[in-house]
Order: C-alpha cells, then sequence, then structure tokens
C-alpha cells in the first residue's frame, strides 16, 4: 500500500490531520485500533473552555471538523468568566460523547482521498533518517512519504487505579508497546506524561439536592462560524450541569 501521508491515531488531532491532508487531495490514510472509537472522549467529555476554546475557534478558521461537531453534539452551551471583563470570556460545551464519536467517524468514511485502516501500527519506518511508512501489527507495510503520529495516550500506557497499575488504553482499550520503541530507535527520546480522568457516576447514586445547578447559557452561541441556529439543541432542551463540593 502506498500513500502520501499516513496518521496514526483517530482522536482528535488525528482527524484534524487526516481531513486537511485528504482535502489538499493527497492520498490519506488514517490507523487506529477500532473505528468504533474515531473521536472518543475518554476524559472530560466537553470542548473548549479557558484558552481551549480559543484553539476550537482557530481550528474552524483554518476549516477543521472539531467545531461543527462540537455545535451539534452538544448538550449545554455555556460563556464562562461572564462575571469578568470579555477579555476572559470563553465558550465551552458539554459534549453528548457517543454522538460525537459517531459525527466524526461518518465525516471520516465519508471523506474522499481518506482510507480508514482498522489495525494497530506496530512501528514508524525510518531510512536515512526519513520517515518512509510504518509496519502495521499483521507485518504489512504502508509505504508514505509523511507519517503523522498522533497516537496520544494508546502508547504503552497504563491505567492507574488507587495502589493498581494496569497496561490499558483509555476505556480498557488495548495499548500499543511497541511504536515508542521504534521511535526510540530511530534517536528520538520519550518520556511519559499522565492524565487524569474522572469516575462516571450513575445519574441515580446523586443527591442533587446538594448539588448548586449550573445552567447553560441561554444565548445562540457555537464554535464554528458555519453553525446555524437550527443545527444546535434548543436551550430548553440543554442539560443543566451541577456542581458538588466533596470537602468542606
Amino acid at each position: 500500500m502506498y500513500y502520501d501521508v499516513v496518521v496514526i491515531g483517530a482522536g482528535h488531532a488525528g482527524i484534524e490531520a487526516c481531513l486537511a491532508s485528504s482535502r489538499m487531495n493527497k492520498k490519506t490514510a488514517i490507523v487506529t485500533l477500532s473505528k468504533d472509537m474515531i473521536g472518543s472522549m475518554p476524559c472530560n467529555p466537553s470542548v473548549g473552555g479557558p484558552a481551549k476554546g480559543i484553539v476550537v475557534r482557530e481550528i474552524d478558521a483554518l476549516g477543521g471538523m472539531m467545531p461543527i461537531a462540537a455545535d451539534k453534539t452538544a448538550l449545554q452551551f455555556k460563556m464562562l468568566n461572564t462575571t469578568k471583563g470579555p477579555g476572559v470570556w470563553s465558550l465551552r460545551v458539554q459534549s453528548d460523547k457517543i454522538a460525537y464519536k459517531r459525527f466524526m467517524k461518518k465525516a471520516l468514511e465519508e471523506q474522499e482521498n481518506l482510507d480508514i485502516i482498522e489495525a494497530a501500527c506496530k512501528s514508524v519506518v525510518i531510512k536515512d533518517k526519513k520517515a518512509i511508512g510504518v509496519e502495521l501489527e499483521d507485518g504489512t507495510f504502508v509505504e508514505s512519504k509523511a507519517v503523522v503520529l498522533t497516537a496520544g495516550t494508546y502508547m504503552t500506557s497504563n491505567v492507574l487505579r488507587g495502589h493498581t497499575s494496569t497496561a490499558s488504553g483509555p476505556e480498557e482499550q488495548r495499548t500499543v508497546n511497541t511504536l515508542s520503541k521504534s521511535l526510540r530507535d530511530a534517536g528520538i527520546r520519550t518520556f511519559r506524561l499522565k492524565t487524569g480522568t474522572p469516575p462516571r457516576v450513575k445519574m441515580d447514586t446523586i443527591d442533587f439536592s446538594k448539588a448548586e445547578p449550573q445552567p447553560g447559557t441561554n444565548q445562540f452561541l457555537r464554535f464554528s462560524e458555519t453553525t446555524k441556529p437550527e443545527d444546535v439543541l434548543p436551550f430548553e432542551k440543554q442539560e443543566i450541569c451541577h456542581l458538588i463540593y466533596t470537602q468542606p
């Protein structure tokens, strides 16, 4: 197989990378462990907020998909920091994480010049200090002019629960241990980062009388300039968030 660009990983960054490449008429492939996990939001299922809200608008200016998906799959729109000056206002949406994944999967499947390869990427193949493709776990070599690595938290990842450590990716997905080694073999230094994922809580176990309701903003808000009022969930149908203090 030969492509102009191969993207490894179908999270937020990988989605934008493969769409940008394919829209530039480059023959593109994106390699993902599972098509059903394209656009997965295993951590906080929201888009935007302080600092990141600006980035989402910049992605929209560059023709990206995240702002469109965020608008169309949002459960709540809220402008944060409105009690302060407008310089620190920031839009955040709470996303329907199932609908977000479904939206992104459909967008990639319908994109011209883009193939989705459902497989584990074993290694980045480097020759004369240049990436020339990737090797899949089954031994298949996928040649390309460029490789974009957006594997995120699936590279030699461990999930920590209390005092236990399990070799796993987010949401009990598998992890790939050989990809990091191929980078080190090429002379690239790797190091470990940590992210925190909150536990999921069933609604019927929460005493909402002890929570502070946090409604959204009753205005037409959007991340994408292409979004119209009819594209977003009406305010009266949006979910209410709740604030709970775990300590006095």
